[in-house]
């Protein structure tokens, strides 16, 4: 098995309970990208996750499909699936993670790419009516 599965089946099993493994996967200044967040740490990264999982409690993680070069880059195609704390409605939110080792195997760099306005924002009722009226607004008329 290489790093990059390794860290997915890792991702897979993520919650509260298995954050203190993340050292084993993470070295200890790491760097993080998402739409919400930059920061530079190991503790950092911990204290986001644990965020998240306290605001989203069944918050689960999916890898879909994964890409791998040579164990130094790799390319997670995942989705999250939570329920909405306001609506209580099942959502999901389909990413990709930008994944870069060390030559020990550690995660040095990790960005997230994934569309807060539709995936998140663009499931609240209001926020909802008004993104669709922004992207009417500026697509173009095809």
């Amino acid at each position: 098995m290489n790093v990059l599965d390794s860290l997915c089946d890792y991702f897979e099993g993520l919650g509260l309970d298995t954050l203190h493994q993340l050292e084993r996967y993470y070295a200890t200044d790491t760097w993080f990208k998402d739409p919400f967040h930059e920061v530079r740490g190991v503790e950092a990264v911990r204290t986001i996750l644990r965020h998240t999982f306290i605001k989203l409690p069944d918050a689960r993680f999916y890898v879909g499909r994964r890409f791998s070069d040579a164990d130094r880059h790799g390319v997670i195609l995942w989705e999250m699936k939570f329920t909405m704390p306001l609506t209580r409605q099942p959502s999901c939110i389909k990413g990709a993670s930008h994944i870069e080792f060390d030559a020990d195997g550690k995660v040095i760099a990790h960005r997230d790419y994934w569309d807060a306005a539709e995936e998140l924002y663009g499931q609240l009722p209001v926020l909802k009516w008004l993104m669709r009226a922004l992207a009417h607004q500026a697509a173009a008329k095809v």
